[in-house]
């Protein structure tokens, strides 16, 4: 049974997130209908990580074994053709031993945040950053945010619902840039807990607005302490923006 891994881009504004429910339109689901469609088969379409409702990915991966082989390109056209109209892309797709697994293999996630920090509201990219109607000082975001890189207890920026096995987690990488009025925000790490991300960047938004200082935010990590974390973003300004394997995967 040949095994496909899928590099997906899509917008998570109508979908309640990546994991099939009973009810409501998810990724995952609308990915499993459109293989049944192609290929009368029901199976599993297993991503590399669970976005939430409303976050988007710029290059997520999955993977799904077939009962028959097809040429790559067929896969693609296919389920692109039967993802229409919703704003799901397959923009590759290559056929993976079947010791790949699209979750379980990775070694490394990224995510990207964006925030638009200006006076007047998005209306081309509403759905896709997080609009802040004042200035925020970036240069002291970009100064805070390496501080929380590293081997720590994320305690405080976990979740209350988190399922993770353990708070315990290296973020390798926690950086801003400006891009225009936008300030951006990276995210990498192997794994992350969920509403890591938004919680560390609704935190980091306080620096922005001057009501913390970088050691407040250090204070805050070093409390492991849910009651200590900033509020939590909105999603729609998280991206899904790639996902590291090991050069023979």
């Amino acid at each position: 049974m040949p095994r496909y891994r899928l590099t997906l881009e899509y917008d998570g504004t109508p979908f309640l997130g990546w994991q099939a429910q009973p009810t409501g339109k998810t990724v995952q689901g609308r990915l499993m209908q459109a293989v049944e469609v192609f290929t009368g088969q029901h199976t599993e379409v297993r991503g590399a990580g669970r976005t939430d409702t409303g976050v988007h990915a710029l290059a997520q991966v999955a993977h799904v074994d077939l009962a028959r082989a097809y040429p790559p390109h067929v896969v693609r056209e296919a389920m692109n053709h039967h993802l229409r109209p919703d704003p799901v892309a397959v923009l590759a797709v290559a056929e993976v031993p079947d010791t790949f697994d699209a979750r379980f293999s990775a070694t490394a996630r990224h995510y990207l945040f964006r925030i638009l920090a200006r006076r007047a509201p998005p209306a081309l990219d509403k759905h896709r950053v997080w609009w802040v109607p004042q200035k925020l000082d970036a240069a002291a975001m970009a100064d805070a945010a390496p501080r929380l890189e590293g081997l720590h207890d994320f305690t405080t920026f976990r979740a209350a619902a988190c399922q993770a096995k353990s708070p315990i987690k290296t973020l390798d990488r926690f950086r801003v840039t400006t891009v225009g009025e936008e300030i951006h925000i990276e995210a990498s790490a192997r794994s992350f807990m969920h509403n890591q991300v938004r919680s560390m960047v609704g935190s980091l938004k306080l620096v922005g607005e001057g009501k913390w200082r970088a050691d407040d935010l250090v204070a805050a990590l070093e409390a492991q302490n849910r009651a200590r974390c900033g509020p939590v973003t909105p999603p729609s300004g998280l991206y899904l923006r790639g996902v590291d394997y090991p050069p023979l995967l």
